[in-house]
C-alpha cells in the first residue's frame, strides 16, 4: 500500500468539533532548529491513535507542545476549543493529561501519595475516592504497595503508577510518551493490555511509542513521524501491512527478502 493510499483512506480522521484533539500544522523549534514541522493529526473520542517513528523524530516534542509545555506555532484544539490560551494546569483540569517518558514520579513519596497528587486538580470533586478505588482495581499491585515509596518500585510498577496517577485527573484525552521504555516484554504486554482497556472506559489516547508493533496492535489509527514531519498515516492495520513500515519499524524486511 502506497503512502498516498494510506492518506486517502476513507477512514482517515478529519478536523471536527466532535474530536477530542485536532492539531493543525503544528511546528516546534529549539532555537534555530525546527524539531516538528507542519504536523496535523486528529483523535476522535474513545479511540487510540499512535505516533511511531525513530529516535529523534520529534515524537516527545510533539506531545510536549500539545500538553502546553513547549511554545509552538499552529493550532491545537482540544474538546472543540482552541487550547492556546490555556495554561498547563488548565489543560489538565479540562481533561488533557500527559504521562511523560521518564514517568516523573515523586520517588520519596508513597504510592498512595503519588496517586493523591494526581487527583489534585480534582480535589474539590467528590469522585476522587471512586477514582482511587478504580485505579487500585486496575492495578492491584499498586494497592498492595500503596505505602511503599515510589522510588523502590520496579520499572513496570513505576509505569503502572504513572498511568494510575494520570487517571486520577479524570482524563478525557491521555497523552502517553513511550510507556514501554525500558520494560521487559511480558511487562510491555501487560501495560498495553491496560492501555487497550482505556478505550472501553471512554478515554481517548494519543500514544507515542518506538515499539511500533505493540503500538499498531493496540491503536485504531497511526501516524509515522520522521525527522519532524509526517511521512505516512492511516488505519493501524493498513500501516502494519505497508511494506515500508513493515521493513523499517516491524523488522520484517529480512523475511520478505528470504521469501523472494
Amino acid at each position: 500500500m502506497a503512502a498516498s493510499e494510506l492518506r486517502s483512506s476513507p477512514q482517515t480522521p478529519a478536523a471536527s468539533s466532535q474530536n477530542v484533539l485536532d492539531v493543525e500544522r503544528l511546528s516546534v523549534a529549539y532555537g534555530n532548529v525546527l524539531a516538528v514541522r507542519d504536523v496535523s493529526l486528529h483523535v476522535a473520542p474513545g479511540t487510540i491513535v499512535t505516533v511511531i517513528g525513530p529516535n529523534g523524530a520529534g515524537k516527545t516534542t510533539l506531545l510536549a507542545a500539545i500538553a502546553g509545555l513547549l511554545p509552538a506555532q499552529g493550532m491545537v484544539r482540544c474538546f472543540g476549543e482552541a487550547a492556546s490560551p490555556w495554561t498547563v494546569e488548565e489543560r489538565v483540569r479540562r481533561g488533557l493529561v500527559l504521562v511523560p517518558e521518564k514517568r516523573e514520579l515523586f520517588a520519596s513519596m508513597s504510592v498512595a501519595d503519588n496517586l493523591h497528587l494526581g487527583g489534585f486538580s480534582r480535589r474539590r470533586d467528590a469522585g476522587n475516592a471512586a477514582r482511587l478505588a478504580d485505579v487500585y482495581a486496575r492495578f492491584p499491585r499498586l494497592a498492595e504497595r500503596r505505602e511503599q515509596w515510589a522510588g523502590t518500585l520496579s520499572g513496570g510498577e513505576r509505569q503502572m503508577l504513572a498511568l494510575g496517577r494520570a487517571l486520577m485527573a479524570a482524563p478525557k484525552l491521555l497523552l502517553l510518551d513511550e510507556p514501554s521504555l525500558g520494560l521487559a516484554p511480558l511487562v510491555v504486554r501487560d501495560i498495553f493490555s491496560i492501555i487497550a482497556t482505556l478505550r472501553s472506559a471512554g478515554v481517548a489516547v494519543l500514544l507515542v511509542e518506538q515499539n511500533a508493533r505493540a503500538a499498531l496492535q493496540v491503536a485504531d489509527y497511526g501516524y509515522v513521524l520522521e525527522t519532524g514531519e509526517l511521512a505516512l498515516e492511516g488505519p493501524s492495520a493498513a500501516l502494519a501491512s505497508n511494506p515500508r513500515v513493515a521493513e523499517t519499524y516491524l523488522g520484517q524486511g529480512g523475511k520478505r527478502r528470504d521469501a523472494r
